[in-house]
């Protein structure tokens, strides 16, 4: 497919870019860009796109994704995984290995990859366990895994249970070059809890999880991170001390990137007060002061991503009582304009706010992507920021329903998602897959 996008406002971190400029895309690659360039093209063998008035940016990237197959598929698969992912922007997503069987071999990495290629309208990117079975005893075999395709490893779900066994990822993560993902919980801390541990939790009748579950597991892991010179990142950060002893650690220059979800920069714990289970996350939601905490840390560059750590549950998994309710949202079409409240409330610039869903992420996978370049593949989003609409999640791809923000009004939608320079998406449908 040969395209033109005209006059939008192109916005690539990647490339220091933020103009008004046409985007010529010629057979899946992106041939060209500039100033009015689109009259130089026989228009007759072009799709033209007037993006007036549209922001024209790197196809997002998210590196934090349940997609529950093999194994759970009434939650969802990778196909319907995938085309909530385009209806969201997200022409890049990681999957997380907490399936049935878990992603601890190669065979389930080349399975995962052979779904998303069948299905074909996202790239999708394995990530393996560290530990076998998400056990937190024994390393998985990463050498094989690496070579089966995954571009990171992480026990999500869980914490990598010692320290021994966290210093030896992280040194396997120097001679592989991926980065260990930690979900930073102390066991210990967090049994039995069900939300924050405070006020509202002592109203509730609801055993909380104290703040510091999360801290010194992040504490340990920098010091890990530290000791061994390993690539480390921190997952779903959701209180202001992590995000303290993440800019520590990076003011030191330890090797460390972090993210954080919508969720944990939009709501806190108040929004439980209805006992409403999809407000169930974990790490939960904090405090007002946990959130204004994270937005300082993305303002700032402490956190590096925004990612959704989409959980999909079906609602036999959610419709019970708030203690036996699985933990977890989904996220893929509704991240965007949540996520732009950063925008409209002046905590990001546009520029910055589509740096921590693009380049940034890119970066810390190392994978492709994440820029719009002459001679690159064209994965492109095209943003109307000015769009004002209600999230329905009756119209969401995604096979759960599980999502705190239907019913929200918000402000800015994705109208077009590209991938290999394929439209994908257009104007709330998914188009079929090649």
């Amino acid at each position: 497919m040969n395209l033109i996008i005209k006059k939008g406002r192109v916005i690539d971190p990647g490339s220091d870019v933020d103009d008004i400029l046409d985007v010529i895309i010629t057979d899946g690659n992106i041939a060209a860009i500039g100033y009015n360039i689109s009259s130089e093209f026989n228009a007759n063998k072009y799709e033209v796109i007037d993006a007036t008035g549209k922001w024209v940016v790197p196809g997002l990237i998210d590196i934090h994704v349940h997609l529950r197959e093999p194994g759970q598929e009434y939650k969802e698969t990778i196909s319907s995984g995938s085309k909530a992912a385009v209806a969201g922007g997200f022409t890049s997503i990681a999957c997380m290995p907490n399936t049935d069987p878990v992603n601890d071999r190669a065979a389930v990495t080349e399975f995962i990859l052979d779904k998303a290629r069948e299905c074909g309208i996202c790239n999708v990117y394995p990530v393996g366990a560290v530990s076998k079975g998400l056990e937190g005893k024994t390393l998985a075999e990463v050498g094989e895994l690496f070579e089966a395709g995954v571009v990171g490893v992480t026990d999500d779900g869980f914490p990598v249970r010692t320290s021994q066994l966290m210093r030896r990822i992280l040194e396997y993560s120097k001679i592989f070059g991926f980065p260990v993902i930690s979900h930073a919980e102390d066991l210990s801390l967090s049994a039995g809890g069900v939300m924050n541990e405070g006020a509202v939790s002592t109203k509730l009748g609801l055993k909380g999880i104290p703040k510091a579950a999360e801290e010194i597991a992040v504490f340990r892991d920098i010091a890990l991170a530290e000791l061994t010179g390993g690539k480390l990142h921190i997952a779903h950060v959701s209180t202001a001390g992590s995000v303290e002893l993440i800019r520590r650690a990076k003011e030191r220059g330890i090797p460390v990137t972090a993210e954080t979800a919508p969720h944990y920069f939009t709501l806190t714990d108040d929004a439980l007060s209805s006992y409403d289970t999809n407000f169930k996350m974990n790490p939960p939601l904090r405090e007002k002061k946990d959130v204004e905490a994270i937005k300082e840390g993305l303002a700032d560059g402490t956190i590096d991503a925004i990612a959704t750590d989409h959980a999909p549950h079906n609602i036999i998994d959610k419709d019970v009582e708030f203690e036996y309710a699985a933990n977890g949202i989904i996220g893929l079409e509704s991240a965007l304009p949540i996520s732009l409240r950063l925008v409209w409330d002046g905590t990001l610039s546009p520029f910055e706010f589509i740096k921590k869903l693009t380049s940034n992420p890119a970066k810390i996978l190392g994978i492709s992507g994440g820029t719009i370049g002459v001679n690159k593949s064209a994965d492109i989003t095209v943003i109307d920021p000015d769009a004002e609409y209600t999230i329905d999640t009756e119209s969401f791809y995604s096979k759960s329903r599980n999502c705190p923000f239907h019913g929200w009004k918000v402000k800015g939608k994705v109208w077009i998602t590209i991938k290999e320079g394929q439209i994908f998406y257009r104007n709330g449908t998914v188009l079929s897959s090649r």
